[in-house]
C-alpha cells in the first residue's frame, strides 16, 4: 500500500464545466470518507505510545507530565508556542524528547507501535464498507506523518493529512513541519483536499468531540465516534 501525504493531486479534467457543480458531482462520484485516527480508528492516542517506543514508556509518561505543567505555565502566561493549550503541550513534549533522534531509530519505533495499537473494529469495518462501495477513503489526523504510514499498512487508504515532523541531517529536530492537523487546522486540510481532488461526490466524516466538530462541519455525513 502506498499512501500519499497531503497530495498535490490536480483537479480531474473534466470536459464539461457545468459537472462542477455539487449535485451533479454527487451523481457521478462516488464519494469519499474521511477519518480521524486517534480515538476513532483506533483506542486512545497512538503519540505517547509511539513517543514510548522510542524513549521508554516510563520516560514518556513523566515527559508528558512535565509538558503538561510546562504548558499549562506558558500558556496561561500568553507564551505558548502552541496556537492553544493542547497544541502548547504537544509542541513541548515532541521538543524534549524526539529532539535528536535518528530517523532509522524512530522508524523502527514505528514498526514496534503497529503491534501496540487497538483498533476500534466497528470503525475499521466502516473503512472497508466504504472501499467495498468504490469510495475514496482519506485518515486525517494531528498524528505524525512519521509513523502513520506504518500504522495503515493493510488497509486501503488512498491519502493520509497528518502533522508533519521536521527532519535535518537524517534526525528529528523536535519542531513540527506542517501544522498541528487537529481542530481548524484539520478541517481546512480536509477541504483543501476536496477542493484539490474534485468532483468528490457525496462526502461522510468520522470522528470524535471536540477535536473533529470543525472537520465534520465540511462534511456532508458527519459522524461522531464514541469509544
Amino acid at each position: 500500500m502506498q499512501i500519499s501525504v497531503d497530495p498535490p493531486a490536480a483537479p480531474l479534467d473534466i470536459a464539461h464545466p457545468e459537472i462542477a457543480h455539487p449535485d451533479i458531482a454527487r451523481a457521478i462520484a462516488p464519494g469519499v470518507a474521511f477519518f480521524d485516527f486517534d480515538g476513532t480508528l483506533i483506542h486512545g492516542d497512538s503519540l505517547l505510545m509511539f513517543i514510548g517506543e522510542v524513549i521508554g514508556h516510563r520516560r514518556a509518561k513523566l515527559a508528558f507530565l512535565d509538558a503538561l505543567r510546562s504548558g499549562l505555565h506558558r500558556h496561561a502566561r500568553g507564551r505558548g508556542p502552541g496556537v492553544d493549550l493542547f497544541g502548547t503541550i504537544k509542541t513541548i513534549l515532541l521538543r524534549r524528547t524526539l529532539r535528536g533522534v535518528p530517523v532509522a531509530d524512530a522508524l523502527d519505533a514505528a514498526e514496534r507501535l503497529v503491534h501496540r495499537v487497538r483498533w476500534h473494529a466497528p470503525l475499521v469495518e466502516t473503512l472497508k464498507m466504504h472501499r467495498r462501495e468504490g469510495r475514496r477513503v482519506v485518515v486525517a489526523t494531528g498524528a505524525l506523518d512519521l509513523y502513520m504510514p506504518a500504522l495503515l499498512r493493510g488497509l486501503e487508504v488512498d491519502a493520509l493529512l497528518a502533522t508533519g515532523l521536521e527532519v535535518a541531517d537524517g534526525r528529528l529536530t523536535g519542531h513540527l513541519s506542517t501544522g498541528n492537523c487537529v481542530r481548524l487546522d484539520k478541517a481546512q486540510r480536509v477541504r483543501a483536499w476536496i477542493a484539490a481532488n474534485g468532483p468528490v461526490g457525496e462526502t461522510w466524516g468520522y470522528g470524535n468531540r471536540p477535536s473533529d466538530l470543525p472537520m465534520l462541519g465540511v462534511v456532508d455525513r458527519p459522524t461522531i465516534v464514541k469509544i
